[in-house]
């Protein structure tokens, strides 16, 4: 039995959130603020309803908040008819044959043996009676309000305090908890809301179904040295081991091993007490050995536990306390410890079986540690979640899993099917896509799809999680490009200064932008751009090339051999690229087809005419820009050769390009060696500054 989907409506950001669930493990990422976070929230507050995980207004979706007040002030809403509105969450639960349905069987809404799915539905909700109620009790509040100005100013205003303020304070008033079994038409795959259990009226309980726990990235550890954090954790793990019953003969025995120590401590005792118990002895009583008294030893093995049990790591054959590790080790030690606990508590007592559903959501547990440890993390937790629940006596359960992250590293080394990507859409919403989805958009003839899922776990998992993206072709950029940013800032920085405005962008180097190396491949990325919707600059290479389609000199090219500038420009010709400006290169998809539009979130930039020349690459598109910088510096130039070649001026940038540069990756290295300060001495290839000026846009 599983949950294989999840939709959240009007709490936080997931406004009409959806998100489909694997049967073990589901990975779920995205930037920051994008919902993560409100996921576990919404599960945690509906699952384990209690005092301390109440919803507040500010749960309430910004949007759902304005429908609220235009619903209170319209008096043309039928009540009779009023449907009530509020945060809900819908499991969409899918049983087999071979699964227990006893618990199950109350929430059925369709006994069709092909129908296999029952979907739960939470809402924290305002029934008609409540905005009936609400109408009133706002009205007086506002009025209220209005009374304290006018005695105050003499004239009527309106209240300080309005109408989200009285709810702030007392919507508890007026939503109310529900909890349903919703009929899910099998047809058409979707939820008949207006047909339902109420499970509450039935009372039907749903702890047996569905068992859910977590583990928030707020976690209690800490390498200080009064910090017992892990030695506390043991002492749980045992209550909550001896309570399953689980590990029987080793708890006996640790049992019976703390009645002979009562017996020889109770010996002791009788000799390092004497003389206290003689003088209470001497006081006498009414009768005979009245005050006589025993100390005796009464170890408990709970409390034993409790103080007693001490976490030590070791190194180089010492043992040193928990409190000398790193807190990366303690915090991925500690995160082992409480799974153990959770998973003790999935197992219940002896007496009771395990729920039909166990859900656990593991909350960024990259926190506090490096990148190899949180290789190590994902690399095991799957085996160790996949174990499920196992007790002694053979009544078992599966675990179903949800972890959370912002780490790439986790990311490289997950399963490309297992990933939920979480996107924002505006301020007020949140999507789900399945990663997997993706492989529906590839030609299925093709490797496209199989080279992207390694190149992106493998290499460049971060661009899951940046706000904006460049893709590059070579190891030249990959050197260059994080210094051609910094001299883009320093260089806007100077302009502002001299002008006596102020920039109101962020600098390239502070904003989220993820560098992503992939050669003449960019084109194969355009489906993963378009699903990640991320803002992507391209930079490219024109490539020219003459009849015979060899690379040559684009003064005399005919053609050129980038495929992504045939992909995204759709086969323009030679005369047609160099044509285009910056403002003619922007693109978004419709239709599945890359098209030009002004607001588009992709451009594509490449070499342009600049200094009367047009270059082919990066290398002649700077010596073009440049050769007085580097001319005077040719004999340190330790990438190049035929260095006098930069003295005769009738040789143009694409043949010293051609002829001097020995090794590309060290031309790029002595550009940053001789570089000054401000990177003043040399100025960057305007193609690549209009794509840096673009990029910088929100």
């Amino acid at each position: 039995m599983k949950i294989k989907k999840i939709k959240i409506e009007n709490f936080r950001l997931l406004k009409n959130f959806e998100l489909d669930l694997e049967d073990k493990l589901s990975l779920v990422i995205g930037k920051n603020n994008c919902g993560k976070t409100s996921l576990l929230a919404a599960l945690d507050k509906f699952l384990n309803q209690s005092d301390k995980n109440k919803f507040s207004i500010d749960d309430f979706n910004i949007d759902f908040k304005n429908d609220i007040v235009n619903i209170i002030g319209d008096k043309t809403i039928d009540l009779e008819n009023f449907n009530p509105i509020g945060i809900k969450l819908k499991l969409f639960i899918e049983y087999t044959e071979s699964d227990d349905l006893s618990n199950i069987s109350k929430v059925m809404m369709d006994l069709d043996p092909a129908n296999n799915f029952i979907v739960l539905g939470f809402e924290y909700v305002l029934r008609a009676e409540g905005l009936f109620k609400l109408r009133i009790e706002s009205k007086e509040f506002l009025d209220k309000e209005k009374r304290k100005l006018s005695t105050k100013k003499g004239t009527e205003t309106e209240p300080t305090n309005d109408l989200l303020y009285f709810l702030k304070h007392n919507h508890g008033d007026y939503f109310k908890i529900v909890k349903k079994s919703i009929e899910y038409n099998l047809v058409s795959e979707q939820e008949n809301d207006d047909n339902f259990i109420d499970l509450d009226f039935e009372k039907i309980g749903i702890k047996e179904i569905i068992n859910f726990k977590f583990i928030s990235a707020k976690r209690d550890v800490s390498n200080k040295e009064i910090d017992k954090t892990l030695s506390s954790q043991t002492s749980t793990i045992y209550k909550k081991t001896e309570a399953s019953d689980d590990q029987k003969a080793a708890i006996d025995d640790f049992k019976d091993k703390l009645s002979e120590t009562d017996v020889i401590l109770s010996e002791i005792y009788s000799k390092l007490f004497e003389s206290v118990i003689n003088k209470v002895k001497t006081f006498g009583g009414i009768k005979e050995d009245d005050s006589l008294i025993e100390i005796i030893s009464t170890l408990q093995h709970r409390e034993l536990l409790e103080g007693n049990t001490t976490v030590m790591y070791n190194h180089s054959g010492n043992s040193l306390p928990e409190h000398y590790n790193g807190l990366g080790y303690m915090n991925l030690i500690s995160m082992i410890f409480e799974i153990e606990i959770l998973i003790q508590d999935f197992k219940k007592k002896r007496e009771e079986k395990p729920s039909d559903i166990n859900l656990l959501f593991i909350e960024e547990p990259e926190a506090h540690t490096h990148p190899q440890m949180q290789y190590v993390f994902i690399k095991n937790i799957k085996s160790l979640l996949g174990q499920g629940i196992i007790r002694d006596d053979g009544v078992n359960g599966e675990l179903q899993s949800i972890i959370s992250t912002h780490s790439s590293h986790i990311v490289s080394e997950s399963d490309f099917d297992d990933i939920k990507y979480l996107k924002k859409v505006d301020d007020t919403s949140v999507i789900a896509k399945n990663l997997k989805e993706l492989k529906n958009e590839y030609d299925t003839t093709t490797n496209q799809y199989q080279f992207l899922k390694q190149y992106l776990t493998i290499n460049r998992a971060e661009i899951f999680f940046a706000d904006k993206a460049i893709l590059i072709e070579g190891d030249t950029e990959r050197i260059l490009l994080p210094t051609l940013m910094r001299k883009f800032d320093i260089d806007e920085e100077k302009k502002y200064l001299a002008s006596g405005t102020k920039d109101d962008l962020l600098p390239l180097l502070s904003q989220n932008i993820s560098i992503i190396e992939v050669g003449a491949y960019s084109h194969i990325f355009e489906k993963f751009i378009d699903f990640i919707d991320t803002k992507t600059l391209i930079v490219t290479d024109l490539d020219t090339t003459d009849s015979s389609d060899r690379k040559c000199e684009p003064s005399v090219g005919v053609g050129y051999s980038n495929d992504a500038l045939t992909f995204f420009f759709d086969t323009p010709s030679l005369a047609e690229l160099k044509s285009k400006t910056i403002a003619n290169k922007t693109f978004s998809k419709t239709g599945g087809v890359w098209s030009f539009s002004a607001t588009g979130r992709l451009c594509v930039v490449y070499q342009t005419l600049e200094n009367g020349f047009t270059a082919r690459s990066f290398e002649d598109s700077f010596i073009n820009l440049n050769r007085s910088f580097i001319t005077p510096l040719k004999a340190d130039f330790k990438g190049l050769q035929n260095r006098s070649d930069f003295d005769n001026t009738s040789i143009n940038a694409y043949i010293l390009a051609e002829n001097c540069i020995k090794k590309k990756t060290h031309f790029a290295l002595d550009i940053l060696y001789h570089s000054n300060q401000d990177f003043s001495n040399w100025e960057i290839p305007s193609y690549i500054k209009e794509g840096l000026s673009w990029l910088k846009q929100d």
